[in-house]
């Protein structure tokens, strides 16, 4: 077997070892032109040759992922895609289907990372991975903790407040399905009251709606799921926005539209 060295300058273990020094995974410019007190072509220079070399890979533009020597030469190497998301953004959460895996809510392995957020921010792709960005309002981003993964952390919603986000936009979790399924998974570490709690502070009625028919239909909670049909809006609302507007009955406890019959959203359990 043939071992083909592959040479850096003195800049770039510079960079590379200060980095791993620091304990810094994702790295910007700013920061290496702070490493290498150099001319900012020279610092853009560098980063070139690392990334053709193999030792660093772009996240998005100006931003990128230190590759750290403990690869190796021919492997390959990235950090938990969870770890990375601090680096992207200021002000978020990761959520919804991805933060359902997480929790071990559902055993779905979605290929998004899907992040919270109050910020605008366009959507992206590294490797095999996209990070896809779902902005809320200051009143609804509440209801996460913090996670520990390798030498850093991240923010990752809550499993009362995964439920709620996922029973408000459905379409970032999988479905209805996922959402209920969800719920079933995480009966015996769920908060119950504190699950009723975040979905009034949503502001959105239809969340509490929804989640009090599912704990009915699930047979969950039965204190909780009274008091949400106790305290409900007038009106009707779509159970599942993402099913078909066909009507299949009215739930006047819940006042909700019923469109998806109970053996559809229940389907997971035969498995």
């Amino acid at each position: 077997m043939i071992t083909i060295k592959i040479r850096l300058g003195s800049n770039e273990l510079r960079l590379l070892f200060t980095l791993e020094e620091e304990g810094i995974s994702v790295f910007s410019i700013k920061d290496a032109k702070r490493i290498l007190k150099t001319s900012t072509p020279s610092v853009w220079n560098v980063v070139y040759r690392l990334k053709k070399k193999g030792r660093i890979e772009e996240i998005e533009k100006g931003k990128y992922l230190l590759i750290p020597a403990r690869a190796g030469y021919d492997g390959s190497w990235s950090e938990i895609p969870y770890l990375i998301v601090p680096y992207i953004i200021d002000v978020y959460y990761i959520g919804f289907w991805t933060a359902l895996n997480y929790w071990g809510m559902t055993e779905q392995v979605p290929n998004v990372v899907f992040i919270a957020t109050t910020q605008r921010k366009k959507d992206l792709d590294y490797g095999d991975t996209r990070f896809e960005f779902i902005t809320l309002s200051k009143k609804r981003f509440f209801g996460f903790v913090e996670e520990k993964a390798a030498r850093s952390t991240f923010n990752i919603s809550s499993r009362e407040k995964t439920i709620v986000d996922c029973m408000l936009y459905p379409k970032y979790c999988g479905g209805l399905d996922e959402a209920i399924k969800g719920i079933w998974n995480a009966r015996n570490e769920l908060d119950f009251v504190k699950l009723l709690e975040y979905s009034k502070q949503m502001g959105v009625s239809v969340v509490t709606r929804r989640i009090g028919y599912a704990l009915e239909l699930l047979g969950l909670a039965e204190e909780i799921s009274s008091q949400i049909a106790s305290c409900r809006s007038k009106g009707y609302m779509w159970l599942d926005p993402l099913g078909p507007k066909k009507v299949i009955q009215y739930s006047k406890k819940y006042g909700l539209i019923i469109n998806r019959k109970k053996d559809e959203l229940m389907g997971w359990m035969e498995y």
